[in-house]
């Protein structure tokens, strides 16, 4: 029996998207769209909920290895292949966006992209946005990967990709794998040494973004830069 004969027409996934918009969706009906169709037995919905009961949340499916994805019935190498299409299609979609507008009178939508290109990295990495004199989005570049502290993080190169991008501003972002958002002495201490570095070539730092799942703070908005 199929999922249209035993669920009323108004509160199938693709119905309510087009009724209500994607928002108004679950985590587990976006993927049932995703799917289309379920397995011997089972129908997309079911599917769905049990992917996502498996792997935990969409978070933790989007950054799944590819054998770790392949091997859940339903998936494989064909899914996988779409769902890398799919984000990377919205993180070019949203990178565009933020090229195209002011990404200081836009804070959220620059912690909306920063959370979409850090949040599902299993090591830390920190990435800067190079900002011109409107403070317009020229590049976003990651330059340091493993732990960030004092020590793997070297203003040098941050300032050398600067003035590459001939950067008026900067907003450095990193991410937090364990899941909490908040800074650390080290991040605050990185930061304070990067907005020296960086004053030096006249090029501002304008903020400090730490990614933790779908949290991100802002140490310029806690006064912390």
């Amino acid at each position: 029996m199929s999922l249209t004969q035993t669920w009323p027409r108004n509160e199938l996934p693709r119905e309510k998207l087009l009724q209500y918009g994607a928002s108004a969706l679950s985590d587990s009906e976006l993927l049932a769209i995703f799917l289309r169709t379920g397995t011997s037995g089972k129908n997309v919905m079911q599917l769905s909920r049990e992917i996502i009961l498996q792997f935990g949340s969409l978070a933790a499916l989007f950054a799944a290895p590819k054998a770790e994805f392949c091997m859940i019935k339903g998936l494989g190498k064909a899914k996988y292949v779409q769902l890398q299409a799919c984000l990377e299609m919205s993180l070019r979609h949203a990178h565009e966006q933020l090229e195209t507008q002011d990404a200081i009178s836009n804070p959220e939508q620059v912690k909306q992209f920063v959370k979409a290109r850090l949040r599902n990295q299993p090591n830390e990495v920190f990435a800067a946005l190079f900002l011109d004199n409107q403070h317009q989005v020229i590049a976003f570049e990651e330059l340091f990967f493993g732990t960030i502290n004092a020590s793997s993080v070297h203003p040098r190169v941050v300032a050398q990709r600067g003035l590459y991008h001939n950067a008026a501003a900067v907003i450095v972002t990193h991410n937090h794998p364990s899941g909490v958002a908040e800074p650390s002495p080290a991040d605050i201490n990185i930061t304070h040494t990067l907005k020296s570095a960086l004053s030096l070539l006249d090029i501002r730092l304008l903020d400090h973004l730490v990614v933790a799942g779908h949290q991100v703070v802002s140490l310029a908005e806690r006064g912390q830069i």
